[in-house]
């Protein structure tokens, strides 16, 4: 029913459809939806596509030549997908990673970048101690929006580790796991919220305890055992979501025996994240969690590339590889760098 004139009247059905049609223009104006941001180049067995990788240098972020000033690094590279023979080759550029800066920081700590994500044209990397959401526009990093942690009332930046886009809006998710003590006593359950941003920026605070224990549940863990995540991806091909969890244990919270816990599951599961499927990643050291993933773009969303890091002490190190969702593995875990790189794009 439409309003006229003070009255109700119910519009012809032409005219009801291209009222619902102009809408969705209007909708749609101004939103870029282009993936990659660089078209890749094709040949009759090789697709060929830039990628970059993001650092998150954690405590040795802060410069040590300039002051207030906190540092990362976006290395580039080529993705070569030969679909016919299930083939994955990666070539890095030669030239030395960006180098992306900024002096916001929060207790001395920022520019801790843990993913990479295309939204609305725009080439974005999330900062997983201050609760930033960068655009990294050449060799500048340009704050957009800042993420509060839990409900988003409250004084901590948001531990954002991971993102995609869904329905036009931009998901930022953390870890999933509750805070704690070093004892293992429940603090709080703010990492258990996820954010949603438009392409205006305006945030919304979504509370997915529910979902986050229903993803630990698949495989069969529960309080206090956990799950910690660093990557997940909505796929609009499956209309699904997946999530590569980064470490699984069912035991309650250990710092030393968590660094060996990485975890080989990709989880599949509905808008609600219902109706989840665990497919086993073949892994050759527990020591290596995931830390972001993508799907390769002409691939119909059935291969993956994946980074794995690892944090042991001192030790950090990152590795690429690439599978299939039901789990065959065609690029075998290849080192990057002896840095801890946390974010992977097609760009």
């Amino acid at each position: 029913m439409w309003a006229m004139k003070g009255k109700l009247f119910k519009p012809p059905l032409g005219l009801a459809l291209l009222g619902l049609v102009l809408f969705a223009v209007r909708f749609s104006e101004g939103y870029n939806d282009k993936y990659p941001l660089t078209a890749p180049f094709k040949t009759r067995n090789m697709h060929t596509f830039r990628i970059a990788i993001i650092a998150d240098l954690d405590s040795i972020s802060k410069s040590p030549t300039e002051e207030t000033t906190w540092i990362s690094y976006l290395k580039k590279g080529y993705l070569r997908y030969l679909p016919g023979r299930d083939t994955i080759v990666v070539n890095w550029d030669r030239t030395d990673p960006i180098t992306l800066k900024t002096n916001y920081a929060i207790k001395d700590r920022s520019m801790e970048l843990s993913e990479l994500v295309t939204y609305d044209g725009k080439l974005l990397a999330v900062d997983d101690r201050t609760g930033v959401v960068f655009e990294i526009v050449n060799t500048e990093a340009i704050p957009w929006v800042l993420l509060m942690d839990g409900n988003g009332r409250t004084t901590k930046g948001f531990k954002s580790e991971w993102a995609t886009v869904k329905d036009r809006l931009l998901y930022v998710g953390s870890i999933g796991k509750e805070v704690i003590t070093y004892e293992g006593e429940f603090v709080n359950n703010d990492p258990l919220y996820i954010k949603t941003i438009t392409p205006e920026g305006v945030i919304s605070h979504i509370d997915w305890k529910d979902q986050y224990l229903r993803l630990r549940a698949a495989i069969d863990i529960y309080w206090p055992g956990y799950m910690t995540h660093e990557s997940g991806v909505w796929s609009e091909v499956h209309q699904k979501w997946f999530f590569l969890p980064r470490k699984c244990s069912t035991e309650k919270y250990n710092y030393t025996a968590d660094a060996y816990l990485g975890c080989s599951y990709l989880l599949s599961a509905d808008a609600d994240i219902n109706g989840i499927r665990a497919v086993q990643i073949p892994s050759v050291d527990g020591s290596r969690g995931f830390s972001s993933f993508k799907f390769i773009p002409t691939s119909g969303d059935t291969v993956i590339v994946a980074l794995r890091s690892v944090e042991v002490g001192d030790k950090t190190a990152t590795y690429i590889t690439a599978f299939t969702i039901e789990g065959k593995v065609l690029l075998q875990d290849t080192l990057i760098s002896d840095l801890k790189f946390e974010g992977i794009e097609f760009i």
